[in-house]
């Protein structure tokens, strides 16, 4: 594994969204000092927080899943994830309710799912789960240590005795297709594929091997985090500040000053330099490539995934039907993903994320009101409306979804609301998104692994990058283990080292961690 030259003792880490943080945590843990420069006057990055009349928002992810991956990070400065975090455990993971009426309890416990598929679609296709969770197991253990935990130089890395077994697994087919081997009921189907929309990919054109993020959804387990998502990585940070990381909020990066091939020091808005041996770019990759001073040739241009609009709606009602998540589908299917990423149009019958998190936190709303958080699936400005467009067309769109609800079971939505936000790829452009898309890079086979744009920077000796738009890809998952792979290219270590953790004992103090009082 290639690794940073020279000198790597104080690391400056630009972005404290989860990526840079898990990356100052394993630095930190192999003796480097680390100062993490972050624009915003807290930490997250997508993963952040906004106050809205009494409700508190989470802005980005609101699925946890992997969550042994956050804790191996602060168990490098030998601390654990519960002393920071307190997390549930959803049973349901999700509540899918389809076009017909009908709906399903998604369960990561395998007898529960077997049970509730058994009640859904019949012994057979409860027979066809039990095949499915065990190929999904299997291909997730082929793949995790060598093409996703790891940090690829070369596509030759590839060639190794796991590639053949993922291709023994059917890695290599259509997501769609191998899906449909073990299951015959369009509807399960889509419950174990609709997870690629989100690596950018429709399950008709994505690999099988994509399915392993159906695993981390269907069978790893989801979490909800005490507090909302943003309750992650203002832990890691704790932790981080805990250890010995600096931090400089409300800190924008204008420039990187070099000489001889290396980068010797952070310049910020303010007229600060912060010298450094080395540097993590964990910002966005439009943003790291604009400091860096270029960006790295490619036969072909970087596509990226679609994009979403977000509807929060704070309100004085809720619906029973609802789990706290509740993945909501339309009639249609291949037509909708020819609609997001071929016709660039929004989805003439969408498939929809509802979040309810009041669901296990009732404190992120006033007392006696609901928080929900609708996803839906766009396309993002590169295939479809401008951002520019969105100005217009995002209230109009607003509508439509409000109105979708309703159709689906949600009587009195509109009626219920008190405290909204709306958020398309205007404001996703707006905060430095490529293509108006929070999802970043799709990944496509030519985007992934050793093609996927790579976290050691070629013309500089001492500049890594961390985050979506790298190794591993997009997700809590991937973006955490980015953050571990980013620090091993400064360490040395293949992997990062796990120190000894701490007895868990209740905190007593909490270290700041952001520019607020």
């Amino acid at each position: 594994m290639r690794t940073v030259a020279g000198p790597t003792d104080h690391v400056v880490v630009v972005g404290a969204g989860l990526s840079g943080l898990a990356c100052a945590l394993h630095l930190l843990g192999a003796g480097r000092e680390v100062t993490v420069v972050e624009r915003g006057v807290a930490p997250g990055g997508r993963a952040g927080r906004l106050r809205l009349g009494g409700y508190e928002l989470d802005t980005g992810p609101t699925v946890l899943t992997m969550p042994h991956l956050a804790d191996e990070a602060f168990a490098a400065v030998g601390d654990s994830l519960e002393r920071h975090v307190g997390l549930t455990a959803l049973h349901p993971a999700y509540r899918a309710r389809f076009a017909d009426g009908s709906a399903l309890d998604v369960h990561t416990d395998g007898e529960a799912m077997e049970a509730e598929v058994r009640r859904f679609a019949g012994p057979g296709e409860a027979a066809g789960y039990r095949a499915l969770r065990d190929w999904l197991g299997r291909l997730y253990r082929v793949q995790m240590g060598r093409f996703i935990d790891t940090n690829f130089d070369s596509p030759f890395q590839l060639l190794h005795p796991d590639l053949a077994r993922l291709a023994a697994l059917g890695g290599f087919g259509r997501l769609d297709r191998r899906i449909g081997r073990f299951l015959d009921d369009p509807r399960l189907r889509r419950v174990f594929s609709f997870q690629s929309l989100y690596a950018g990919v429709a399950p008709a054109r994505a690999l099988a091997a994509y399915a392993v993020i159906a695993y981390m959804d269907t069978v790893a387990g989801v979490w909800f985090p005490e507090g909302g998502m943003h309750a992650l990585p203002r832990g890691m940070a704790r932790a981080a500040a805990g250890a010995g990381a600096a931090f400089r909020w409300s800190a924008e990066v204008t420039e990187l000053e070099r000489s001889a091939g290396r980068v010797r020091a952070v310049r910020l808005a303010s007229g600060e330099r912060v010298p450094c041996d080395a540097v993590v770019l964990s910002c966005e990759l439009p943003a790291a490539h604009r400091l860096l001073g270029r960006v790295p040739r490619r036969p072909v241009r970087l596509r990226h995934a679609p994009s979403a609009v977000v509807l929060h709606a704070g309100g004085d009602r809720t619906w029973p039907g609802l789990a706290h998540h509740t993945l909501s589908f339309g009639a249609a299917w291949e037509r909708t993903f020819d609609e997001l990423t071929r016709a660039g149009r929004l989805m003439s019958d969408p498939s929809l994320l509802i979040t309810r998190p009041t669901t296990h936190d009732p404190g992120l709303a006033p007392p006696g009101r609901h928080l929900h958080y609708v996803l839906a699936p766009c396309p993002n400005t590169e295939a479809g409306p401008s951002a520019a467009a969105w100005r217009d067309l995002g209230p109009r769109y607003r509508d439509s979804l409000v109105a979708e609800l309703e159709r689906r079971g949600l009587n009195g939505f509109a009626a219920s609301v008190r405290e909204e936000l709306l958020v398309t790829p205007l404001d996703w452009t707006a905060q430095g998104h490529a293509a108006g898309s929070p999802f970043s890079v799709s990944h496509t086979f030519a985007q992934t692994g050793p093609f996927r744009p790579r976290n050691l920077v070629g013309h500089l000796e001492n500049a890594v990058l961390a985050g979506c738009g790298t190794t591993p890809g997009v997700g809590v998952p991937t973006v955490l283990i980015s953050g571990k792979l980013a620090a091993s290219r400064i360490t040395g270590a293949a992997r990062v080292p796990r120190t000894r953790r701490a007895p868990h004992t209740p905190r007593t103090t909490t270290p700041a961690v952001d520019g607020r009082p």
